[in-house]
C-alpha cells in the first residue's frame, strides 16, 4: 500500500477524494455534502500536503441526512472499500459542524462522473474554505487548530476574512473562536 494510505501522517490526494465521493453518490443516489477537512478539496487545488492528513472524507447525503449510515455501512471505517484503499467515507450530518450562519448559501458545487450509475453527474457540495476554518476553530481540537495555522500560514486563507465571518458563528461559541482566531494571528505575526 502506497505511504500516501492509511497511518498516521496519511495523506488523501484529490483522485482519492473523488474516488469516495463518486462511490458515496453511488450509494446513496442523491448530492453530497462534505463539511470535514477534505472540504479544502472542493475549493483548492493543490493545497499543502498537512490540510491533508485525514484519510477520511465527513460527507452527507443532501436531501435525506440521516442516510449517511448507509455510507458508512458501505464505503465507511473498517468496510472492504477502506481495507482496499486505504480511505474511506464518514457518514455525518449538517449537525456535525457549527459554523458560520449561512454556510449553506456558500458551499462550492464540484460535478464528476459517477462510478456505476449511467447518466448524469455525482453533485457534491463543500464547505467554503472561510466556513471550513471558522468551524475549525469552534471545534478547538489541537488537530483543528494546527489546519488552520497552518493555512493561514500558506496564504490559502485570509485573516480579514476569517475575522468578519466570527460574528456570524452561533452565539454560544463566537467569543472562542475570536479568542482563538486572534491567538493564530498573533503567533503567526511574531513568526513573520
Amino acid at each position: 500500500m502506497a505511504d500516501h494510505r492509511g497511518g498516521r501522517g496519511a495523506t488523501l490526494r484529490r483522485e482519492d477524494f473523488i474516488h469516495v465521493l463518486r462511490a458515496a453518490a453511488d450509494v446513496v443516489d442523491d448530492e453530497l455534502v462534505v463539511v470535514g477537512s477534505q472540504a479544502i478539496l472542493g475549493s483548492v487545488d493543490d493545497p499543502p500536503a498537512e490540510l491533508l492528513r485525514s484519510t477520511e472524507v465527513d460527507v452527507y447525503p443532501r436531501s435525506d441526512p440521516e442516510r449517511a449510515i448507509e455510507i458508512d455501512g458501505a464505503i465507511g471505517e473498517g468496510s472492504r472499500f477502506h481495507e482496499t484503499y486505504g480511505y474511506y467515507a464518514h457518514g455525518v450530518g449538517p449537525e456535525t459542524i457549527t459554523a458560520p450562519a449561512g454556510w449553506e448559501q456558500r458551499l462550492t458545487k464540484l460535478a464528476f462522473p459517477p462510478i456505476r450509475r449511467k447518466g448524469g453527474a455525482a453533485i457534491t457540495w463543500c464547505l467554503s474554505l472561510p466556513d471550513l476554518l471558522l468551524a475549525k476553530l469552534a471545534a478547538r481540537r489541537p488537530h483543528d487548530l494546527a489546519f488552520v495555522e497552518a493555512a493561514l500560514a500558506s496564504g490559502l486563507a485570509d485573516g480579514d476574512e476569517l475575522e468578519r465571518g466570527v460574528p456570524l458563528m452561533p452565539e454560544h461559541v463566537r467569543e472562542d473562536v475570536r479568542v482563538r482566531l486572534e491567538g493564530l494571528l498573533a503567533k503567526l505575526e511574531r513568526q513573520n
